[in-house]
């Protein structure tokens, strides 16, 4: 099966089983498709990276001739947008339809009545759209798989909900069909369909529950988005207008050489990246979210909607590297890591920890992109790499945790690892992928610090360095929340994760390992050519001799909880006496103070959140950041060049 015919497939298959699920209300038959139809979406992924590979590992740009396709992605964002317009005037969101319809309507206009474009292609294939469909695909369809039986026990929980499994699950298949065509896509027209598709989507699934505060998160969330692409239209219609094509390629190569045309819309564009990838000031509807069920809330996190911004951006990067639009994007989401990071640590809300997390680890790939540079950008991808299984597996166990202890706050779970040992060890696993050295995430931090130093870009090595030690103190709380027992709770939990959430869960955590211990092997056959493909020169960031001796330190790492879980259960037999701020009572839970009094050893965090709080931080930082924006912006448009 040729390239030409998996591509097609790979972008209508979820669409059509979009419908399909919106049809069918049965569970059980739903269910069942949902399992088939996941497994057929991640082997059209390997199947198109096996063709890939056996060409050779080859560019393809392909589909010159669309005409019907373009007048039916024409029609359908005119859908697109009577459908925001009505859900605006239903909940009295007046403003945000304007997002939508001026937009959508400088489009079709630019469509039907705009100067004709250079004839070129429209669907582009490299090494960064491949690694992007299978972070879509296979991450996307895990979670597909784990949401059915997440779903069951979600509304068997939820009584006042409407059970409308039918309608997530529509939303989730149109969700991986929309990804998939905004990677895959050269013409900047379908990126904008695909774009404004995305947004619909995560505003949709955020209001799910139809609560108030769902509803207000999920038009925050639509507002937001629908800003970046308004800002997205401008730039494609300028960039058309002024050079005559309208291809992401052509826009990079003109940015690269240097040519003014190039300047307005890489800036537009990679402002409208910001807002998708969640960065300050936009950062709240990310958090905002949260509110939504968890399968939504992972494939928003870790593998689809603000991965679209840093593809964006990483597709721009070549041509932001120097300019002032490169030293916006860096700046922003260097402040964006750093301030976010502190943020999370005034976090008990497991939720709202990774939530803060995912919005700081995306500053970092978003200042990545910014610098521009092909040591920045391999530590981008693999940022970007570990960040998607990591926050997919981390947001699944959550959510099977809390099923199990009716809570999802770190306090609550003291001594997990004792308690519910295996959705433990995947956290572990999880949060080891994260921050724990020398695991990738770590090593592509290092490689982004050193490549700020050689850029002599002190602001940024400043924010990477402090981000990376508040990045460390919230983990660290966290994991050792996790392994602790002093007081463990009495109470027995049973572990109630359902065969499919189990599967999923499982399989994150081996490609998390897999990941960890290929490492130096990924970097030599697909990172560094990937580098090569987009600079047009492969450089070896970090040597393979090292690669390969972190990868040892790194599968030692895994023994921890292990040998933490067998060193508790002899300290449980043999009882040997901890010490405590006074006499131990013999039972390593209660300890005699020295006024006498039988006291209870409690181990709590301090999350000091009146002092480093969103509350606190968050306006001061937005008000920041929206400042900066305006002055850089205005200095791109009014033609000043760093």
């Amino acid at each position: 099966m040729a390239i030409e015919s998996i591509i097609p497939f790979l972008i209508v298959f979820p669409f059509v089983m979009a419908i399909v699920m919106f049809i069918t209300r049965v569970n059980k038959v739903r269910n069942a498709i949902s399992y088939a139809s996941a497994v057929v979406i991640m082997a059209a992924v390997a199947l198109l990276t096996g063709q890939w590979i056996a060409g050779g590992c080859q560019e393809h740009v392909l589909y010159y001739d669309t005409e019907l396709v373009d007048h039916i992605i024409l029609v359908a964002e005119l859908v697109l947008m009577v459908v925001v317009t009505f859900l605006c005037f239903k909940y009295r969101k007046y403003w945000i339809s304007l997002l939508s319809i001026v937009p959508t309507l400088f489009i079709a206009y630019f469509e039907l009545k705009g100067p004709e474009m250079a004839e070129a292609g429209h669907i582009y294939v490299d090494h960064l759209s491949i690694l992007m469909c299978l972070i879509v695909g296979v991450i996307g369809g895990l979670i597909v798989v784990y949401a059915v039986g997440y779903m069951h026990g979600y509304h068997h929980h939820h009584t006042d909900i409407p059970d409308r499994r039918y309608y997530f699950f529509t939303l989730l298949f149109l969700f991986l069909g929309a990804m998939f065509g905004f990677v895959l896509s050269e013409n900047l027209l379908w990126i904008d369909f695909f774009w404004e598709l995305t947004s619909i989507c995560s505003f949709l699934l955020i209001g799910y529950t139809k609560e108030p505060v769902a509803i207000n998160n999920s038009f925050r969330a639509l507002w937001m988005n629908l800003l970046g692409g308004t800002a997205l239209a401008i730039g494609i219609i300028y960039f058309g207008y002024t050079s005559g094509v309208i291809t992401l390629h052509e826009l990079v190569n003109m940015g690269v050489a240097g040519e003014v045309v190039a300047t307005i819309p890489v800036a537009l564009i990679a402002f409208a990246a910001l807002t998708k990838a969640a960065q300050l000031p936009f950062s709240t509807w990310l958090i905002g979210a949260m509110v939504a069920p968890t399968p939504s809330s992972a494939l928003l996190h870790s593998a689809t909607m603000v991965k679209a911004g840093i593809y964006v951006l990483y597709r721009l990067a070549p041509a932001m590297s120097g300019t002032t639009t490169g030293t916006m994007i860096s700046f922003i989401g260097g402040f964006t890591f750093l301030i976010t990071s502190f943020m999370a640590i005034a976090q008990s809300d497991g939720k709202k920890v990774l939530a803060f997390s995912t919005i700081s680890n995306l500053g970092l790939m978003v200042a990545c992109a910014g610098v521009g540079t092909p040591e920045t950008i391999w530590a981008g991808v693999f940022l970007m790499l570990f960040h998607a299984i990591s926050k997919s597996l981390l947001f699944q166990d959550v959510g099977a945790t809390e099923n199990a202890l009716h809570s999802r706050s770190v306090e609550d779970m003291h001594g997990l690892l004792y308690i519910l040992p295996r959705l433990a060890i995947f956290m572990f696993i999880g949060i080891a992928g994260m921050f724990l050295a020398p695991f990738g995430m770590l090593i592509s931090k290092w490689a982004a610090l050193k490549a700020s130093v050689d850029e002599r870009n002190i602001i940024l090595v400043m924010m990477i360095c402090f981000g990376s030690a508040t990045t460390s103190f919230y983990w660290t709380k966290w994991m050792g929340k996790i392994i602790s027992q002093s007081h463990l709770k009495e109470t027995k939990y049973k572990d109630i994760t359902k065969k499919n959430e189990v599967i999923s869960l499982t399989i994150h955590a081996v490609l998390m390992v897999l990941l960890c211990a290929l490492f130096p092997l990924l970097s030599r056959i697909y990172v560094t050519p990937l580098i090569g493909e987009m600079f047009g020169d492969a450089i070896e960031v970090m040597s393979q001799g090292l690669l390969y001796a972190l990868v040892v330190v790194i599968l030692l790492v895994f023994a921890v909880p292990f040998l933490a879980y067998l060193y508790g259960k002899k300290m449980r037999k043999t009882m040997v006496l901890s010490y405590m701020n006074g006499v131990n009572t013999g039972e390593n839970k209660k300890f005699v103070d020295s006024f006498g009094e039988e006291k209870t050893l409690w181990l709590s965090n301090y999350y000091m959140h009146k002092v480093i709080g969103s509350r606190k931080l968050m306006v001061p930082s937005q008000v920041f950041t929206v400042a900066v924006l305006v002055v850089m912006l205005c200095m791109i448009i009014g033609g000043v060049r760093l």
